[in-house]
């Protein structure tokens, strides 16, 4: 009798389904889970094997693991990288995370927290801008500066971090400064654009191009002790505009690791928001914090 064809994808989800172990969570459930170990695995075989009539030698090992979650989180089995996420977001909401597409403008204090917390929450695909190199007042905050990357390029040190982190997670770094044309072109294909910049020079033109491609923006500015948060949705209004143009006041008041990294935290927080299908929780409103006072507030733009 002739050998039944088994598609790849059928053999692949069969081989999860082997593999996931059952996982008591603490308030009870239990959870099929595929140990972290078995991805790397099975991504592994992913790249030695024909899918779809393609050879797949030499593929990329990044996205031979980004193949084999999303298979394992259409099947309801969570893999082990995110099983720390389980209340936070539900497989439903993992699974779109791996399949979102974001831009990020600027690589330094607070772009180099929101991509990694981006990384490790699972966001599938990241491009990101900034041609800025490292220096050394930049130790004090700058999650990517260290004393071997002084001088290198913000987004070569931040593509080498990212396959250490998340390998899953499709990145595209861009050595250069974006000008208004550049923005336009490189906010093609994403869901969702961060503002991760400094000063104001060029806030304004990626907030209008943002609106020129239909989608949410998600800013954040900080001074001192102090910064802010924001989403601006396609014509609404960005804090920018009430603060004209300049450096701002970040060079005048400094840039503290702390005040730095409670944006950062907001923005990726609000991000994932947005990816999961919740809806911006700051569309029209600004979060304005400050950690001397230890006071938050929201406030509507």
């Amino acid at each position: 009798m002739p050998t039944r064809h088994v598609s790849p994808d059928a053999l692949l989800e069969q081989r999860i389904r082997e593999l996931a172990q059952p996982t008591r969570l603490p308030d009870g459930r239990e959870l099929p889970v595929l140990p972290f170990y078995c991805v790397k695995d099975l991504a592994r075989a992913q790249g030695r094997t024909r899918l779809h009539g393609q050879h797949e030698q030499g593929k990329p090992a990044g996205q031979c693991v980004a193949r084999v979650e999303r298979a394992a989180l259409s099947l309801g089995v969570c893999p082990e990288r995110y099983l720390r996420n389980f209340e936070a977001y539900s497989l439903e909401e993992q699974l779109r995370l791996l399949s979102a597409h974001v831009a990020l403008v600027g690589l330094g204090g607070l772009g180099g927290y929101v991509l990694e917390l981006l990384a490790r929450a699972g966001v599938g695909a990241v491009r990101a801008a900034d041609g800025d190199e490292f220096c050394p007042s930049n130790l004090n905050r700058q999650l990517y500066a260290t004393r071997r990357s002084l001088g290198g390029y913000k987004a070569a040190a931040a593509a080498a971090r990212l396959t250490l982190v998340n390998p899953a997670v499709a990145f595209e770094p861009v050595a250069r400064f974006l000008d208004e044309a550049d923005m336009g072109r490189f906010l093609a294909g994403a869901g969702l654009c961060l503002d991760a910049l400094g000063g104001l020079k060029d806030r304004a033109a990626l907030a209008r191009q943002a609106a020129l491609a239909g989608i949410p923006l998600v800013t954040a500015a900080v001074a001192g002790q102090s910064g802010l948060v924001a989403t601006v949705l396609p014509g609404g209004k960005v804090p920018a505009e009430f603060f004209g143009v300049g450096a701002g006041a970040e060079d005048s008041q400094g840039t503290p690791a702390p005040a730095v990294a409670t944006a950062a935290s907001l923005m990726a927080g609000e991000a994932l928001n947005i990816l999961c299908g919740r809806g911006a929780r700051l569309a029209g409103k600004m979060l304005v914090f400050d950690l001397g006072q230890m006071s938050f507030e929201t406030v509507t733009l």
